[in-house]
């Protein structure tokens, strides 16, 4: 007579799976697909040491401005660079998408979410790492930098919430522009644009009033103004600009609640967007 081991009746128990090891997996897919060689992680890094180094003090001895300026212009500089960024870690989800395996990742057991939380987390890596090395290197050429706990906070926080939107506009275009060079087209025009008028170079009460107006409904406007009254100007010259008040701390608040909102909201779109792209 044949006997039943107890394996043959007992269910077997479950292997307890780490919920962020599909994060951790695809965040790690997705950096070696954009750091493939050095030089694809180096040479990103020359843009913010040209503005520290060369554009930034030009701009200040043409202008016959203070050193100040140079952190003003070192700080505005971080608006290009997350755009540009951000942008191109859309253009890597196209790449992979006509080319790459994420048709196979699309079938696999994983919600959909995490393939954009995960290209999500590496765009945030590789946009910090330009701003780490800007900071650094205009710091060392002379820019002076108000430095606290506060400041870090602010600066960080708007840094953050604004990268996490433009990644979203990012994504959101990728699923729904077909072809590299639409999307490269486009760039220009959702990176570069509105960093000429958001008081990159030059406070936004500068332009022409209907100018002025337009502007403060720009998310880069709000988060250029928290950066800028974190890390150079406490007495948040380009907050009042904004809102025309005279406590920086509540207008800190309210340009903070406008990033948040603006992130919140175009993430939860690319979400969408990439979700109901994968279904056709």
């Amino acid at each position: 007579m044949t006997s039943i081991s107890p394996e043959m009746i007992l269910p077997r128990r479950r292997v307890a799976q780490n919920p962020l090891a599909p994060f951790a997996t695809l965040a790690a897919r997705r950096f070696q697909l954009s750091v493939r060689t050095p030089r694809e992680l180096v040479v990103p890094l020359l843009t913010p040491i040209l503005f520290a180094l060369v554009i930034a003090p030009a701009l200040k001895q043409a202008l016959h401005t203070s050193t100040a300026y140079e952190a003003f212009v070192a700080t505005g500089t971080i608006g290009l660079l997350i755009p540009l960024n951000t942008m191109f870690a859309g253009l890597g989800v196209i790449v992979d998408r006509e080319g790459g395996a994420q048709r196979e990742l699309l079938a696999a057991p994983i919600p959909r979410p995490l393939l954009v939380l995960g290209n999500l987390a590496v765009a945030l890596v590789l946009a910090a790492l330009q701003v780490t090395v800007l900071i650094g290197v205009a710091a060392l050429r002379g820019a002076t930098f108000h430095l606290s706990a506060s400041g870090w906070a602010w600066f960080v926080g708007a840094a953050l919430l604004f990268a996490v939107f433009m990644y979203g506009v990012a994504e959101t275009l990728a699923s729904r522009i077909p072809r590299q060079e639409e999307y490269i087209a486009a760039t220009p025009a959702v990176a570069v644009l509105p960093w000429f008028f958001a008081g990159s170079l030059f406070p936004i009460g500068a332009l022409p009033g209907a100018l002025t107006a337009m502007t403060r409904f720009l998310p880069l406007t709000h988060a250029m103004a928290l950066m800028r009254y974190g890390f150079v100007d406490p007495r948040g010259t380009g907050l009042h600009d904004i809102w025309g008040m005279s406590n920086p701390a509540t207008e800190a608040w309210l340009s903070l609640a406008v990033v948040v909102a603006f992130a919140a909201a175009f993430f939860a779109v690319a979400i969408r967007a990439f979700t109901r792209a994968a279904v056709q």
